[in-house]
């Protein structure tokens, strides 16, 4: 791929279509309620439960609403790694540091030079037209699960582009769950002090740099940064923006639909029928808010043929959106600490936020036994979601799973390389950090974290050197037949 699909998300579509297999049209008629969500799970991958595994993105291009209206729905753009890092044609391992790059020389979003270039029709707030998925019989109703609100902050002026759960709980009302301290829930707050609603614009379907800017956490963009200025140099060019059409607003005139709104200071429940919400990407059923804060739509608009994008709760792609900006936090607080990291992985079995791999560089001297250690408990100390980090050296490749456990069976004993730091801050959608779970936690939300070092003591070195082959293996690839690739995967049942 090339730098011309970041323009929007057709054009990264159009590349995918080129790739045996790496893209899925579904073309017969699929129901929003259950249809979309049972037909790609085979491809969501875990934390979704087996029988799973990564796979295609999958357009579905008739996704039919209680109300009879019908509409094109994406899953899995994100599905693994390397397809998400080569939307940016970047490899998995270089897009964490081009992150990092993006934050230190952001570019700063600009007008729109030329908004027809990117048509977009307005329609009448109702949210019962669109093909939202509702993903199982639990669910508090159909949900939008990739939705990215756009919103200025009344009293810094700065721009916040981030994604969040938003349950439709009406034909213009959505709840919306918004993790404390971040910043649309401060801009909420200002608006609120100021007795105003907050203008919002929630954005389905943007282009892929600019989806992934806005995924990136706090300890990686700063509340003063513009998430839009980091997709600009994550993209090669400036972010255009445009005014709303129906509230004070600015949009992203590539995103498929636009949701115009105001995020107000009412509060409903979010499911008023039962105790669930909607599957949690740790791969459990998530419970209902007693009550969030409530979005008022006040127009839609959307490119011709709009495609509405959404991930399954639990599954690969979720986990891969979280994981790269956590992975670029990561190394960058390792720099700061002067380790000597070359690289970091947020594994997608923890949901890309849970399980950390740390791949270090060589050790210098034995000083760096400690340093290693010391720097791995200090992530786990300082990054909350952090539950366990896997420590290993630079001839161990993170993304082998294989070579990972081969790792902790031949380089760890545990009762010298596992250190154990009890309760800690941690996450409670993780069911076990709980007192029900065990007594050595003090509250709901906090968990024993534990780093497993599977580095090679300074010491023995020698004794743990890996294999090496002699020669290039030239003759012998040229040898070899080449694999034959995989045939395109199969239709979706009916």
């Amino acid at each position: 791929m090339t730098r011309r699909n970041l323009a929007d998300l057709r054009t990264a579509l159009a590349a995918l279509d080129s790739m045996p297999g790496g893209l899925v049209r579904v073309r017969e008629e699929v129901p929003a309620r259950y249809g979309v969500s049972s037909r790609y799970a085979r491809w969501a991958g875990v934390p979704a439960p087996p029988p799973t595994g990564p796979g295609p993105a999958v357009l579905f291009e008739q996704v039919t609403t209680e109300s009879g209206e019908a509409g094109a729905v994406l899953m899995g753009l994100y599905g693994t790694r390397e397809r998400a890092a080569a939307l940016l044609g970047l490899t998995p391992a270089e897009l964490p540091w081009r992150l990092l790059d993006a934050v230190a020389s952001p570019v700063a979003p600009v007008p729109a030079a030329d908004p027809s270039r990117w048509p977009r029709t307005s329609y009448p707030p109702d949210l019962t037209r669109l093909p939202v998925p509702v993903l199982t019989d639990e669910d508090a109703g159909p949900y939008l699960t990739l939705g990215a609100v756009l919103a200025t902050d009344p009293d810094t002026g700065v721009r916040n582009l981030s994604v969040h759960r938003m349950c439709v709980r009406g034909p213009d009302l959505l709840t919306i769950w918004m993790v404390p301290g971040r910043d649309l829930e401060r801009a909420h707050q200002a608006a609120r002090r100021r007795g105003e609603p907050l203008p919002v614009a929630v954005h389905l379907g943007l282009p892929p740099a600019v989806l992934l800017a806005s995924t990136c956490p706090a300890s990686l963009v700063p509340p003063e940064l513009d998430e839009l200025a980091v997709a600009g140099a994550l993209g090669g060019a400036p972010v255009e923006v445009t005014p709303c059409r129906t509230v004070e607003a600015e949009c992203v005139p590539q995103a498929e639909y636009v949701l115009e709104g105001e995020l107000l200071a009412d509060i409903l429940p979010e499911n008023p029928d039962g105790p669930a919400s909607t599957p949690e990407f740790l791969g459990y059923q998530g419970r209902a808010h007693p009550g969030l804060p409530v979005i008022r739509v006040t127009g839609i608009t959307a490119r011709e043929g709009a495609i509405l994008q959404a991930v399954s709760g639990p599954g690969h792609e979720q986990s891969v959106l979280l994981g790269f900006g956590m992975e670029a936090a990561v190394i960058d607080r390792l720099r700061q600490l002067g380790a000597p990291v070359k690289a970091a992985l947020s594994h997608t079995a923890g949901g890309g936020q849970l399980m950390l791999v740390i791949q270090w560089h060589a050790k210098r001297c034995a000083a760096d036994d400690a340093l290693v250690r010391d720097a791995c408990e200090t992530v786990l100390e300082e990054f909350r979601m952090a539950k366990l980090v896997v420590a290993v050296d630079e001839d161990v490749d993170l993304e082998s799973d294989t070579d990972l456990w081969w790792a902790m069976t031949t380089r760890l004993q545990a009762d010298v390389d596992v250190v154990v730091l009890p309760d800690r801050y941690g996450f409670p959608l993780d069911p076990t950090q709980t007192p029900a779970y065990t007594k050595t936690v003090s509250a709901d939300g906090r968990t024993a974290k534990a780093v497993f070092d599977c580095t090679v003591p300074f010491a023995q070195r020698e004794r743990f050197r890996r294999v090496e082959f002699t020669g290039d293996g030239g003759s012998v690839r040229d040898s070899v037949p080449s694999p034959v690739p995989p045939p395109p995967a199969a239709p979706l049942p009916r």
